[in-house]
């Protein structure tokens, strides 16, 4: 293919600002599978991308398109990389985008050096090099409008150095792109799929749906360390080995009900509430038809008549939209949250609807139906659906039909499986105070109390007046 001429390379630039995948095509000849086409829009769009992946799905040829585009497509860039080793740095990663560059139709106008990648005329502005992530001063220093850092193997990447990285992405059009195998159930790799996952746009790549993975290599590493081994979560799946002990619902499990799409079924609506009232938390209320959790409807600072008519609002939505006759509020009514119910009851007792209305009040922190094994009535909740969400899980296994799809919704993932238990002196299961969790930087777990509260069996449960139990 012939080259072209530096004032066409300008041009391109405005073709190939937001495309990357057209500028892999046309200008590399490099042919993106789905989840790469996927990474590189997110890229385009986003300023943080994480890819948690099996072994041999072409990360590594997909960093080298990131690197190659960026440089092309941004006037005087600068794009740092690292890996946690020399090797994985210099011989895999920097020898990938040899490969691409020398096949390119930008080869003349872009110089391969060991350690750095350079528009020829401009060396010391326009660039991409190549840093060892061994020490934090290798990742500061740089600052430029247009920059990008891309962190291979970014689970055995030190926490400091992340942190020195994050810390010099301030630019609007700073990027980061991060990439590994799943290794570590802790740091900034592993908190960019758990509990700051809204801030970045998450993939997981498993090695079965990758074409370019072995097959061979896959079934030899499940017959030696066995399907359910942490190996081969991390080396096959893309998933992180199995959750720390006291997270209480895993993240796979989560994940999975929002990849599962079912029809809503019944004339039954169900309404989890979770009320705030003026502080940073959020009142929401979770909407379910059968086993479909429809988009959360959140709200900031509301009165709590405000809420009732949101309430109200949601249960005339739907019997418009699904022709629904029945509709089951349930409400943490602990608190502010008793407002609420009190002016539910009194509209209900008011109003003709052309549906029926329940309301049920919970109490997250009242005693639990099952006392022998949970503390109070909200663990009680979470573990029902922590019960649901594996039986789907399971299903999936089994290549059965789903039974339950969340939203994707990313704080909502990130509450549902970010919150610890333990078991207390008497042998009961207790969920995490919120305000523990806060204490590790952590939201309140508004969204996923709602979602609990609209799958609790209210017919297995008994409602009282009882004051909490230090919920």
């Amino acid at each position: 293919m012939s080259n072209i001429p530096f004032n066409v390379l300008v041009d391109l630039i405005d073709v190939y600002w937001d495309d990357p995948v057209a500028f892999a095509e046309d200008v590399l000849e490099f042919s993106p599978d789905k989840w790469q086409r996927k990474v590189l829009y997110d890229l385009a769009n986003n300023p943080f991308v994480s890819v948690r992946s099996g072994q041999g799905v072409g990360k590594t040829g997909l960093e080298a398109v990131v690197v190659i585009w960026y440089l092309c497509c941004r006037p005087s860039p600068k794009v740092i990389c690292t890996a946690p080793t020399r090797q994985q740095l210099n011989d895999v990663l920097w020898a990938e985008i040899a490969k691409w560059l020398e096949s390119s139709m930008v080869k003349n106008f872009l110089k391969w050096t060991k350690t750095k990648v350079y528009m020829i005329g401009n060396e010391e502005r326009w660039f991409a090099t190549a840093r060892t992530a061994t020490k934090p001063e290798n990742m500061q220093g740089f600052h430029e409008e247009y920059m990008l850092f891309v962190v291979d193997e970014a689970s055995g990447v030190a926490d400091n150095i992340m942190e020195a990285i994050l810390g010099t992405l301030s630019g609007a059009e700073n990027k980061l792109l991060m990439c590994g195998n799943p290794t570590r159930t802790s740091g900034v790799f592993y908190d960019s799929h758990h509990k700051d996952r809204v801030d970045y746009k998450t993939h997981k790549v498993s090695s079965w749906d990758s074409p370019r993975a072995s097959k061979e290599n896959i079934e030899r590493l499940i017959r030696k360390y066995g399907k359910d081994s942490d190996v081969v979560r991390v080396r096959v799946y893309g998933e992180f080995p199995k959750s720390e002990p006291d997270v209480f619902i895993p993240l796979e499990m989560a994940e999975m009900a929002t990849e599962s799409v079912i029809e809503p079924y019944g004339e039954e609506l169900h309404l989890g509430v979770d009320v705030a009232r003026y502080g940073d938390d959020e009142t929401v209320i979770a909407p379910r038809i059968g086993g479909k959790i429809f988009d959360l409807r959140t709200y900031n600072k509301q009165s709590t008549t405000e809420t009732t008519g949101r309430i109200i609002e949601a249960a005339r939505y739907f019997y418009s939209e699904y022709s629904i006759r029945h509709v089951k509020v349930k409400i943490d009514d602990d608190g502010v949250g008793g407002g609420v119910t009190d002016q539910l009851h009194e509209i209900v007792a008011q109003e003709h609807f052309p549906f029926t209305i329940e309301v049920i009040p919970v109490g997250n922190g009242r005693t639990a139906n099952d006392e022998e094994h949970y503390e109070n009535r909200g663990t009680e909740m979470w573990a029902s659906i922590r019960d649901r969400l594996q039986d789907n899980l399971s299903a999936y296994m089994q290549g059965e039909k789903a039974s339950v799809q969340l939203p994707n919704d990313e704080k909502l993932i990130s509450q549902l499986t970010t919150r610890k238990y333990k078991m207390t002196s008497k042998g009961r299961i207790m969920l995490e105070r919120k305000e523990d969790m806060k204490k590790r930087g952590l939201d309140s777990p508004d969204r996923a109390d709602a979602v609990a509260l609209a799958f609790a069996p209210e017919k297995e449960m008994q409602w009282s007046s009882e004051r909490p139990t230090g919920w």
